[in-house]
């Protein structure tokens, strides 16, 4: 087999680089499939209610916006089911078309993917099949007017009030488990493949960029809402997982540093976890925005003003580490201003460790880690521990080094034994063995695919 080396636009694991994975406490969307149905009008642009025509029943019904007006062809059920039911019929995409334009209408009620419905905390109506939201036709609020899927945009046609039955229940697979998935390169794989072969839930999403201003885009350039990336969201959602959105890596325009001031860092912030009704955000700094004291201390006063406007909010450090552990003057400039994370995480990898057993040398770096949150914060070890994370690579690093399935393992016991706060890597774009393509598109060591997942998803804190 050819060892390929990776290409990518975003290095990790140097020393002197950090990443803030900023968790929100709540749901972030709330499949149909919630945990409790519930049933009223469903509300949208102009205030106008989602409405069977006629109040008919026979199949191929309009379903449209009108007034509200209280009537039964008005009472929609969210289902447990991921229906979204009226008048005994499901609501439907016809024919089972995934097109933008396709018409949405009643139905008999068939289990059918063109009848399964996820209801965001964002307030999209996402069809995850066509992966694409519900939509009133031409941004009209006019009685009458036909609703149909078309891809998301965020606009306000697209945006609607349902009914809640308490929300969905949690991903089955732990938070701290969320490989790294980048759409920017490295032919990304279909999440669902990943989801339904290893039994993780969660993904980290790189890169939010900013787009040479304090706006955040992803890589920069792509539009935040109704692209590719949100079609990630949508598919990941809507198969019963979640996604961490990641800002920063190695390369290109930072927010923390294009952002005047935290709070215009904290605002950029919040766009995103707005956009998406998040958990999570992954806030990625590295080089010289790592480096920069300014730039640190805007970030750790950003983050304080993220978790004071979003109750519940958790915070996860990343950064980069030598074979004895990191770097801790963001560590302690966190402490000092009185901000506290939910795990200071460590990338052990690009820290010269060709020809050595990177496994052993993982452990003695977060060992290495523990120390120093216990010394920054004032912790006992097992609080310390419970305040740490694991971000690996697989495969062949930057560097030349080699992270095997079997390192993974030394890694997954360390962390149980533990019970690390996080336990994620770079990437599941590179969980694959190397048959011809891409460098970035696999590990470069034996393996089967998805490997490296499967391990790190036996992870249960």
């Amino acid at each position: 087999m050819t060892t390929r080396l990776l290409r990518r636009p975003a290095v990790r694991g140097a020393v002197g680089t950090a990443a803030v994975a900023v968790l929100l406490g709540g749901m972030s969307g709330t499949p149909a499939s919630g945990a409790v149905a519930a049933t009223g009008q469903i509300t949208g642009i102009g205030g106008k209610c989602v409405d069977v025509a006629g109040a008919a029943t026979a199949n191929g019904t309009a379903v449209q916006l009108y007034d509200c007006n209280g009537t039964t062809a008005q009472q929609w059920t969210v289902g447990t089911d991921g229906t979204v039911r009226a008048l005994g019929k499901c609501l439907d995409a016809a024919s089972g078309g995934t097109a933008d334009g396709t018409l949405v209408q009643l139905w008999d009620c068939n289990g059918s993917t063109a009848q399964r419905w996820t209801v965001t905390a964002a307030r999209d109506i996402v069809n995850p099949q066509a992966n694409k939201c519900l939509d009133a036709t031409g941004g009209s609020s006019a009685n009458s007017t036909r609703l149909q899927l078309w891809s998301c945009t965020g606009a306000a046609n697209q945006k609607w009030t349902a009914p809640s039955g308490g929300g969905d229940p949690a991903p089955t697979g732990p938070m701290a488990v969320a490989p790294y998935l980048y759409n920017g390169w490295g032919s990304p794989p279909n999440p669902t493949t990943v989801m339904n072969a290893t039994g993780v839930k969660w993904f980290t999403l790189a890169f939010v960029l900013s787009n040479g201003y304090c706006n955040p885009q992803w890589d920069g350039s792509r539009p935040l809402t109704g692209g590719v990336d949100q079609q990630t969201v949508n598919t990941v959602r809507g198969a019963g997982g979640d996604v961490i959105p990641s800002f920063g890596g190695w390369s290109g325009n930072k927010l923390e540093s294009s952002c005047g001031s935290a709070g215009e860092l904290a605002a950029a912030y919040q766009k995103v976890i707005n956009a998406y009704g998040l958990k999570a955000i992954d806030i990625d700094i590295e080089a010289a925005a790592y480096d920069s004291p300014t730039v640190q201390q805007r970030t750790v006063d950003a983050l304080k003003t993220v978790k004071a406007n979003n109750p519940g909010i958790k915070v996860y450090v990343t950064f980069g580490t030598g074979q004895n552990g990191p770097d801790s003057s963001l560590i302690g400039r966190a402490a000092n201003s009185g901000l506290t994370v939910d795990s200071w995480t460590i990338m052990p990898f690009n820290f010269g460790g060709a020809g050595q057993n990177m496994g052993q040398l993982t452990v003695r770096a977060a060992e290495g880690l523990k120390t120093a949150v216990k010394n920054a914060y004032g912790y006992s070890d097992d609080q310390a521990y419970r305040r740490t994370g694991i971000s690996s690579m697989n495969g062949i690093t930057d560097n030349n080094e080699t992270v095997t399935v079997a390192d993974f393992r030394t890694i997954l016991a360390y962390a149980q034994q533990r019970h690390l706060a996080r336990l994620t890597f770079w990437s599941v774009n590179r969980d694959r063995p190397c048959t011809g393509g891409g460098a970035d598109t696999c590990s470069g060591v034996s393996q089967q695919p998805w490997d490296f997942t499967r391990v790190f998803a036996q992870y249960n804190g």
